[in-house]
């Protein structure tokens, strides 16, 4: 008779989980910084699209009543052009608009500044 004995060991080493874990998370720092560059691409495109609707709204602002400045609550309200505003990283926004200067927006995430050409 033959004598087998089964020594086979069932299950992950110590060793390999603990390299499967330092793996996952040297992809997961990788990912990190993909992920904030997205977020702040998504964040700066969603605030140059406000400054766009504003600038439409002082467009129109400027030819129908033959200025060259405007505010932002005459631009901005339920019964404005602009009919609300929405804030998308705590951005700051110019509370007057003159003909042909560009809209800066500042405070974008706390710290970076989109500008928006007339």
């Amino acid at each position: 008779m033959k004598n087998l004995s089964n020594n086979s060991s069932k299950g992950f080493t110590v060793v390999e989980i603990m390299i499967v874990v330092v793996i996952i998370g040297l992809l997961a720092a990788m990912a990190f910084p993909a992920f904030e560059k997205l977020r702040q691409s998504t964040q700066d495109k969603a605030v140059l699209d406000n400054a766009r609707r504003l600038a439409v709204a002082a467009e129109e602002y400027f030819l129908k009543n033959g200025v060259s400045t405007v505010t932002l609550d005459k631009l901005v309200g339920p019964t404005n052009l602009v009919t609300e505003l929405k804030i998308v990283a705590n951005e700051t926004y110019p509370l007057t608009f003159s003909q042909g200067v560009p809209i800066k927006v500042t405070g974008v995430a706390g710290s970076r500044t989109v500008i928006y050409p007339p």
